[in-house]
């Protein structure tokens, strides 16, 4: 991702403990499914059929605090040792704007989406194209590029 102040994650050993989320809660990734069959699926091993779907999976995984499904879903070559959250951080909501490709027939894929959140009371959105791209048959995060 390109670098600029920003609500990036921080990098070290230590994260957050993950925000409980059950089974029959809504989706943080704005779906209109249940947790559990939709990225609960996926934070539970199985692999994304799309970059959507890894897109959105990997944004309920930063709203529940789930550093080791964000570090199993980012291509080796980009991911970091580890990976810190800011506990102050709260996500509020997903807008997928465009997809391009990411598909079972694709190899490569983009997303750009819209975050909403909160950091100490203060509201602020991450505007991002993120890329992504199979790996051993899975999807998996490369980078991204902020968007004004």
């Amino acid at each position: 991702m390109a670098r600029r102040s920003s609500p990036r994650p921080r990098r070290s050993s230590a994260a957050p403990a993950p925000a409980a989320l059950t089974a029959e809660a809504p989706c943080p990734c704005g779906l209109p499914f249940a947790y559990g069959v939709c990225c609960g699926r996926c934070h539970a091993g199985e692999n994304a059929a799309t970059a959507e779907a890894l897109m959105r999976s990997r944004y309920s995984a930063f709203v529940a605090g789930d550093t080791a499904y964000l570090l199993r879903t980012w291509h080796p070559a980009t991911r970091p040792p580890a990976l810190e959250l800011d506990p102050a951080m709260r996500w509020s909501g997903l807008e997928i704007v465009a997809t391009e490709d990411g598909t079972a027939f694709h190899t490569t894929g983009t997303v750009t989406f819209r975050a909403r959140y909160r950091h100490h009371g203060q509201r602020g959105e991450l505007y991002e194209r993120s890329t992504f791209e199979r790996v051993g048959g899975a999807w998996v995060y490369v980078d991204g590029t902020f968007l004004e």
